[in-house]
């Protein structure tokens, strides 16, 4: 029981951290769709570093893994 009780004591500590991570990991996941060329050119191995590595994949994708996209009219 005492357990359980560090859990609720933790709760409102944790709860906006839970929803930074979702939020990260949607806004990584969302602008892994939406691009035609990512680092490395593979989209699978950046999902599985945005959702499989916790917090610090979806900020590893949005450093690293953009690639930048330039029109043909540069």
């Amino acid at each position: 029981m005492k357990e359980m009780d560090t859990v609720i004591q933790m709760l409102p500590y944790m709860v906006p951290l839970i929803i930074l991570e979702v939020a990260l990991m949607a806004v990584a996941l969302v602008d892994l769709a939406k691009r035609k060329h990512v680092t490395g050119g593979n989209k699978i191995i950046w999902i599985l570093v945005t959702v499989g590595i916790q917090f610090i994949g979806p900020v590893i994708y949005l450093v690293a893994g953009r690639k930048e996209e330039f029109s043909d009219s540069d």
